[in-house]
């Protein structure tokens, strides 16, 4: 069967086109269609219908007394009705609607004819094998050379699909507007092309602002991250579960360190025979704050845990002194990387009731005690170490609170003239004194050190080696108390 057999007078239903042609069941060969528009040639008319074939919606259309003059490949498939069994009946009754609603079903068709606009309904259609169909209409006049109706044109799909299409239509807007986390559609060339409200406020621009820019303007950490999971994703698909990923976003006040759950979905072209990638839709959520206390309640259960373990060792120690070193022991896994005990020697500190004696300061133990730190002292021989005036552990001492003293940012010879001007190892780059309180009193410093690859101590470190602090001053105090010559 022919395409203008197919679908009728194919030159009926455009805008202008004429009043239906009435000379046969297939609408073709009347004079009306000649005398609007002029002959249309065999290409004219292959071209529309092909495009009416090649719709996605099935599509009908009536003249002015109902019958039925075009009939898609669409409305076939729907329905069973082939274009030859369907142009030239008189509108659905008897075979495409129950005759108990046909009547209906015709009136709110035709009304369309001298309405204004498009009518939406819908209706239960019978297909060729009896069996009924849910489907949603839009019709809508065909005028004439003169403006008059000239007859009606219906396009139909089933119920279910265009709820499909809505639902879509639905969710892709909420998520483009009132998502509560971000949502951002990248192209193939791994560059944003979609951004959502939520996406917009956490790389800190407009909407607009961020389309078609490199990731790495948006970005300073995290990039080669992110585009190697893009990347990963147009080439093999989705990924089987969310990905942490640490980024550095740009700001006008600086960066800012976020960590964004990330879940990757790839995006193929529903148009094309095979899947053709369009980009990937990657939707994130700020899971910063979660991740923060996450590592800190990890930090401080592990802490607690070193902490239980070294009570535990040092009450075996026989000697106090070694229960002491046994807590430095635990306490610089994964917190410092040296540790200093220095006693108070000579005068009491400032604060215990002693005279304005200078505070000296004489070396229990070092840990670990290695060749590259400085000497360690045993404590016997009573020599002070030769802290300079103003020394962090004197400051500890005087002050009896915690110190904490950093290198900064200055050149590694600097950082290094820096830690061995007060007697600490060269690789020294950021301090940690604690006073070391027993009974009242001070009776040392507990020093930490890091070096230039770990974070300067902050407030939660301070915490922690005031913990311990409080375990080594008991040692030492015991220590004290059953010296030879205080038994004496």
């Amino acid at each position: 069967m022919s395409a203008s057999r197919r679908s009728g007078a194919t030159d009926e239903i455009g805008p202008e086109g004429p009043e239906p042609d009435r000379g046969g069941p297939q609408g073709q060969g009347g004079p009306g269609g000649q005398d609007a528009s002029g002959p249309v040639d065999g290409a004219g008319s292959d071209l529309l219908a092909a495009l009416l074939d090649g719709m996605d919606a099935a599509l009908c259309a009536f003249d002015a007394h109902g019958d039925v003059t075009h009939w898609n490949r669409e409305a076939e498939r729907i329905l069973g009705w082939s274009a030859a069994e369907a142009v030239g009946r008189h509108g659905f009754a008897g075979w495409a609607v129950r005759s108990a609603d046909a009547e209906e079903v015709e009136r709110r068709l035709m009304s369309a004819m001298h309405a204004p606009g498009r009518q939406v309904h819908e209706f239960a259609l019978v297909t060729k094998d009896g069996r009924r169909v849910l489907v949603r209409t839009q019709s809508a006049a065909v005028r004439g050379p003169d403006g008059s109706p000239a007859g009606v044109y219906c396009a139909f799909s089933e119920v279910h699909a265009q709820i499909d299409l809505e639902r879509s239509i639905a969710l892709s807007e909420a998520l483009f507007e009132d998502a509560s986390w971000g949502v951002v559609l990248v192209d193939a060339d791994l560059r944003p092309a979609v951004v959502n409200a939520h996406a917009a406020r956490a790389f800190g621009t407009g909407r607009t602002a961020a389309l078609g820019r490199p990731l790495g303007e948006l970005l300073s950490q995290g990039v080669e991250e992110l585009e190697s999971a893009l990347a990963h994703v147009l080439a093999e698909g989705a990924p089987p579960a969310p990905a942490e990923i640490w980024v550095g976003v740009r700001t006008p006040e600086g960066e800012r360190r976020r960590c964004w759950r990330s879940g990757f979905v790839r995006l193929s072209s529903p148009l094309a025979e095979e899947p053709v990638p369009l980009g990937v839709a990657w939707l994130f959520a700020d899971v910063t704050d979660a991740k923060h206390a996450e590592q800190e309640a990890s930090l401080l259960r592990f802490r607690a845990n070193q902490l239980h373990r070294a009570v535990h060792v040092a009450a075996e120690c026989e000697d106090p002194l070694d229960a002491a070193t046994a807590h430095l022991d635990f306490a610089l896994a994964g917190f410092a990387d040296h540790a200093l005990i220095d006693r108070v020697s000579g005068g009491a500190p400032p604060g215990d009731g002693a005279d304005d004696t200078p505070v000296r300061l004489m070396r229990v133990a070092a840990t670990p005690a290695t060749g590259s730190g400085p000497s360690v002292l045993t404590g016997r021989s009573g020599l002070p170490v030769r802290y300079d005036e103003g020394h962090p552990a004197l400051q500890c001492v005087e002050r009896a609170g915690s110190v904490r003293a950093d290198a900064g940012t200055v050149p590694a010879e600097r950082a290094q003239e820096w830690a061995v001007t007060r007697q600490w190892p060269p690789e020294t780059v950021h301090a940690l004194c604690t006073p070391l309180r027993s009974r009242g009193r001070t009776l040392g410093v507990l020093t930490f050190l890091r070096g230039s690859t770990r974070a300067p101590f902050d407030r939660g470190d301070t915490a922690h080696a005031e913990d311990v602090a409080a375990h080594v001053a008991a040692a030492l105090d015991l220590a004290e108390s059953t010296r030879p010559e205080k038994r004496a």
